[in-house]
Order: structure tokens, then sequence, then C-alpha cells
């Protein structure tokens, strides 16, 4: 949590400024590449400028792109943005003309994809097929090799020409880059391969042609991978010679890059603590003299702070902290840090957005990617606007809505706000909710909002307002089977919310994200939750990061349960096939290493004391529990909102009270923001 006294002083470190390079950073921050899908969109240069000047308004030192390809073989896929057309690159200029004009550099990042590309075209040092991809890469030959070097220095030019103050040289991730500089995808037997010399030359030889093209003033970020989670990763030995490497060829700033796409162990969604990888950053300042950069984790200005100041790093890069609160380096310094909106790492808007073709935006700031669909002025005709619901929706409305001029009543029947959020904060790893709450809790003190906490709203209390809003939210569904109301039956409400305790052996009936997040509450230790230490050993890494790859162990072992847990569904699909692209490999493989059962195609019996009956795979079975959790969907709370409707009282619905499907809070959030926009 912050401490709301707190101004400036308390951030020392990442308010002052570094030099690197010719240029002089105004404080330590680098807003990280993140992939937006915006350069995909038909006003795509009008939509990244207004998206990376917000960001420069917030006081960024430093904005780097998502990655640009340096030739054709590169791209992430047929519509990934390339920098190989001097003439096309010139019409990226608004861009940072628009940043420039708040007072950040900006630089474009030099991504090859490698044998990651989804193209039929992908080359490798090796001709080695990358798990995550269905075509196989052409192994590079020396041609091949010598011209993508050259790409990437003529690709420099061209966003030097285009007016960014530098690049970054993305060599981590288990791109091209990074593939050459390991055994685990490098197989090579000529002079770019076998040693570790010949494996760092390409490296080394793409940061040296950028220097001598571009010229001594133009700043150059390497993005070394400083943990590779694979096997056949690189030990600390190799890395740090990398990074003296890449020092002498002329790099002005090493940022730190965590975990290939391919590996097994989570490395920046929410089951990895804050400031997880520091250590690793750590590891490569010690080998060098100029700036060091930490990423992955860092969400707030404390542990920002706290890295800095420790001495791990030089500069901190946070992404996905920037799509929820553009504003976070600004408001540090202007002593509202407690204001900061922050990143929760849910990756549902942001990289969930990106898998499914879609712009990146942000759950809990749905103003991000879309700057240009919001308006910050105020209402010119002020209403009187009810709320009834405290959770994301009603929460979401009522901040934006009395931001923008109107006078806002919150009803909420409980003596809490937070609704559904307050079950979700109890699934391990999702206490960054805490954080949601603390920010809508303090944006709505801050703009006037009227709380009536533990005050269920009637009709007469909604009687004189020009507007009521509906944010009723959900109730569990129970469904009708025989023994349903046996006393070994709970919801999953009572579960997260502590009103019940499961016995040691549970049934669990339904595997949506609901199930799965009940499972994981059930079988992973409290105490374990979002400890580094734990982490790091439930997925088998390296603290120290001196491994090779950082492994310390399999990603994927078993680890000791607090129950045994069966989950079931009538479906026959893939059990949690709803389940974000991104973080649903996460929960799947935690609950397998924790020994939970997962049954899809069940027919549901009845309920004893035995426990819970079912037919599967046409022959009957008992599921022994002596506990049973209701994860089978949730209805919605719209009565109010139909008797306000045949009063002929202006009236909206929103969130879980519209539409009953998963606990979204990202639809819940999103559309609050837009209503509010619209009053």
């Amino acid at each position: 949590m912050f401490d709301k006294n707190s101004g400036s002083p308390a951030y020392a470190n990442l308010l002052s400024s570094i030099t690197a390079g010719r240029h002089r950073l105004r404080n330590r921050v680098i807003m990280g590449s993140m992939h937006t899908r915006l350069e995909a969109e038909p006003d795509g240069v009008a939509r990244q400028a207004a998206f990376y000047a917000e960001r420069a308004r917030g006081e960024a030192a430093v904005i780097v792109t998502g990655g640009f390809s340096p030739n054709r073989e590169g791209m992430l896929d047929h519509e990934g943005p390339r920098l190989d057309d001097a003439v096309k690159a010139l019409k990226l200029r608004p861009i940072c003309d628009a940043v420039h004009a708040e007072g950040s550099l900006i630089c474009a990042q030099l991504l090859h994809a490698g044998r990651y590309a989804k193209i039929e075209e992908c080359v490798a040092p090796s001709a080695i097929r990358a798990p995550i991809n269905r075509f196989s890469p052409r192994e590079m030959s020396e041609e091949d090799i010598r011209r993508t070097i050259d790409d990437f220095a003529q690709a420099a030019l061209n966003a030097q020409v285009a007016g960014f103050d530098g690049v970054e040289v993305m060599g981590s991730e288990g791109y091209l880059i990074n593939e050459f500089a390991v055994t685990h995808t490098n197989k090579r037997e000529d002079g770019w391969g076998g040693s570790a010399d010949n494996r760092h030359r390409f490296p080394v030889e793409i940061v040296r042609a950028v220097r001598d093209r571009c010229g001594p003033d133009f700043l150059i970020i390497y993005r070394i991978s400083a943990a590779d989670l694979v096997e056949g990763g690189a030990p600390v030995e190799e890395i740090a010679a990398l990074a003296r490497k890449i020092e002498v060829a002329g790099a002005d700033i090493l940022n730190t890059g965590i975990g290939w796409h391919e590996a097994r162990v989570p490395t920046i969604a929410y089951p990895v603590p804050r400031g997880a990888w520091r250590k690793a950053a750590a590891n490569v300042k010690a080998a060098v003299s100029i700036p060091v950069v930490a990423s992955n984790r860092i969400n707030t200005p404390e542990i920002a702070e706290d890295i800095l100041a420790s001495g791990d790093a030089d500069l901190v890069s946070m992404a996905r902290p920037f799509l929820a609160d553009p504003h976070f380096v600004r408001k540090v310094r202007e002593g509202r840090a407690d204001e900061i909106n922050t990143c929760i790492a849910c990756n549902q808007a942001c990289l969930d957005f990106i898998f499914s073709d879609r712009p990146a935006s942000c759950l809990v700031n749905p103003r991000a990617g879309r700057e240009m669909e919001f308006r910050d002025t105020r209402s010119v005709s002020p209403k009187n606007v009810a709320i009834v619901g405290g959770g994301a929706a009603g929460m979401a409305t009522a901040v934006e809505a009395a931001r923008l001029g109107h006078t806002v009543t919150l009803f909420e029947a409980k003596d809490c706000l937070g609704g559904q959020l307050n079950l979700a904060r109890a699934v391990p790893g999702k206490n960054e909710f805490d954080e949601t709450l603390r920010y809508y809790s303090g944006q709505m003190n801050k703009h006037g909002v009227s709380l009536r906490l533990g005050q269920r709203a009637s009709l007469d209390d909604l009687t004189g307002f020009d507007h009521v809003v509906i944010a009723t939210g959900v109730t569990p569904r129970i469904p009708d089977l025989p023994g349903i109301d046996h006393p070994n039956v709970v919801t999953y409400a009572e579960i997260l919310t502590g009103e019940r305790e499961a016995g040691q052996s549970v049934a669990i009936m339904g595997a949506g994200g609901i199930g799965h997040d009940v499972a994981e509450f059930l079988v992973t230790p409290a105490a374990k939750a979002n400890e580094v230490a734990a982490f790091f050993q439930t997925w088998g890494v390296d603290g120290q990061f001196r491994s090779v790859g950082a492994l310390a162990g399999d990603p994927l072992a078993n680890m000791p349960a607090k129950r045994r847990v069966v989950m079931l569904q009538r479906k026959t699909s893939k059990p949690g096939q709803g389940l974000g692209v991104s973080t649903g490999w996460i929960l799947r493989n935690a609950l397998r290493k924790h020994g939970v059962e997962i049954l899809a195609g069940v027919i549901y019996e009845r309920i004893d004391d035995v426990g819970l009956h079912v037919t599967s795979n046409g022959k009957t079975r008992v599921i022994a529990a002596d506990t049973i959790v209701l994860c089978t969907g949730q209805e919605p709370e719209r009565a109010l909102y139909e008797a306000l409707v045949v009063r002929g009282i202006p009236t909206s619905i929103i969130g879980g009270a519209a539409e009953a499907a998963e606990l979204d809070a990202l639809r819940a959030i999103n559309e609050g923001h837009r209503l509010a926009q619209s009053l």
C-alpha cells in the first residue's frame, strides 16, 4: 500500500536524473516495450502518437515502442510492423514529435522474431522449431547473417531519420538474437556457433553496426536476457561476458529481459511476486559500467525505489504499469503516489488482446490504447446520478462520472466496497486487486462521491435522481440436483470469503475460470503466495540466477497440496478453455503440480453423505468429498432495474447485472467508464 503522506523525497533515487551515452534522462524510469497492435489500425499513427504522448506527459524518461522488425522474415506475423523502408519510416515522425513535445525521449525497439515468427519464411540460427510455433525455421546462411546485421543497422538509421532518439535492440525473450547466444537453439559448427565467443558474435556485431551507422549521439539500448529459464540457456558467466562485449560494442544502456516465451516459468503474470527478478539485473550490473535496467513485475514506486536504492539496478523498466496509469512518474513527483492506478498483472486486456489480434488496452484503465475515444472535459449539463452496487462496475462509473462533474451517490448493500473483487483478491497471486480497491476508494473520496455503505437501495431511495445506474452484480447459481441442500455443499463465494472452510477432500462442480481459481485457493498454502523464495521453489528457479538457464529444477515438478481436489464439468470441451491465453497455462500447470484431478463430460447424479455421484464415460463414480463447492455459474441481480424501468426512471444497467457470465472485471470497468462518459 502507499503512504498517502509520502512525497517525492521518499523516491529520491527514482526521480533523480542519470546520464546514458550523450543523453541526460530526467528520471530513472523507462516505459518498456510492449506490443500494442495500434500500428495495424487504420488511424494507427495518430493512435500511437496519442498513446505515447500520454505516457510522456506522465514523465517517463524514455519510451520504448513495440517491436519493429528489421526485415521481412523477422516479422512477428504478417501484420507485424517493420522499419526496413526509409520512406514508410518517415510516416512515424508524428509519434516522435508528440513524445518530444512532452519532454521524453523515444526509442524504437528492433525485434527480429527468429523462430517465433508466425510466418512460413521464419529463420533461426539452427533449424529447430519452437514449441509455440507451427512453422519450422530455415537455418540462416552466412549471407543471411551478414544481411540481417546490415538490416538492423539500416532499420536503426531509418528510425533516426524519422525522429527517434535511439533504438532498443531486442536480444532477449527467445527472439533471434537470443537464439544465437545460447546452446538451446544454436547448434551451429561455424564461426557463429559452438563457443560462447562465437555465439555472441551476432549480437555484438549488430550493436557495433548500429553504432557505426547512426553515430555517437544515438541512444542504443540492448535488451539482454538475464535469465533464459529454459534448458540450455546461458549461465551467469556467459551473460556477464556478453554484457561486457555489448558495452564495448557501443551500447549506452543494458535493459534486462526475463524468460523465453516458451519457458514453463511464469515471468510477468500475477503469480509472480513483485520485484522477483531484481537479482538477475544485479548480476548484469556487476559486470558492466553502463546503466542497467531492472524489469518485470515492478508496479509500484516503492518496489522501484527499493531496487534502485539497493544498487540492484540503475533504472527500472515498466510496461504494463504505464497502461494502468500513464501518469505514474508525474504522480510520484507531485507527491500523489497514493493516486496511482496500479497494474495488477492480470494480462486480460494487454497480452490477451494482442494474442486475439486486438489493440492492447488495460483492465483497470479502459482508456489505454483508446485515448482518442475519451474526453477529459467536464459535463456541460451535470446530473445527479445514483449508482447501485459498489463492485468494479459501480466504482468505475462513480469515479469517472464524479471526475466529469456529476453529483454521484453510490449505494452498496454491504458495509464495504469491492463486490466480486473481494472474491478475486482472495485467490493466490490475485491480491493485487487490493490496489484496485485502494485506487477507486481514494478517487471516490477525491472527487466527492457520496457513499451509502450498508444500505440496500429501494425505489424510494432512488426517486429524484436524474439517472440511476444499476451495477448490482451477480449471485451464485444453484443447480437443480438431488442433495444440493446437503450441509457439505457450499458456494464459491462462501469459500473465497472465508465464511465456510473446506475439508481435506473437495469436489468442485464447474471447471471454468471461477472453478480454477477456487481450486488454486484450496491447494496453495496461503503463506507461500507472493513469497519470492516460495515462488522460485515452486517453479524450479535458481534464485541467484547463476545456473544454466537460471533453472534449479523442473518447473513442472509436483508440489505438496493442502487438500485433495477433484474439479468437474459437464461440458466435453477442454477444461479451462476460456481462461486467458497468457495466464491459463500457468493456472493449469499450477493445479497439475498440486495434483488436482480434472474430469470433463460428467453427468451430475446426486449428492449424499458419501460425496458427489456422477456418470463419467458411461460409468457411475462417486467422488468422495467432505466439501462440494458450487462453481456452476451466476445469476444477474436485476430486479431493481426492472422496477425502475416500469416506473419510468432513466436507468442503465452494467456489469454482471447486465450479463452474468464469468466474473468479468474487464467488461465491468470498461462499461462503467464509457457509461459515465455518455451521461
